[in-house]
């Protein structure tokens, strides 16, 4: 498994990220978290509001198969 530069959920592993995005609570949370720390204010309110369902789905079909949290810009 290659490093990359640019990791999920501050920075933290790919397999520890995956682990997190499977627990629908922690994927909200450090979903709305890294993307507010990004500055993406419009993304981290949908992340808020959509989160925990529709987000969430998303994101773990993005760690699954792409290695990385679902983005939405």
């Amino acid at each position: 498994m290659a490093s990359k530069a640019n990791k999920d959920y501050f920075g933290l592993s790919w397999i520890v990220s995956l682990i997190l995005a499977i627990i629908p609570i922690t994927s909200w949370i450090f979903g709305f978290v890294t993307r507010f720390k990004e500055g993406h204010w419009v993304c981290a309110l949908i992340r808020v509001i959509f989160g925990w369902n529709i987000i969430w789905l998303l994101d773990l079909i993005c760690m699954i198969f792409a290695h990385h949290i679902f983005k939405l810009f």
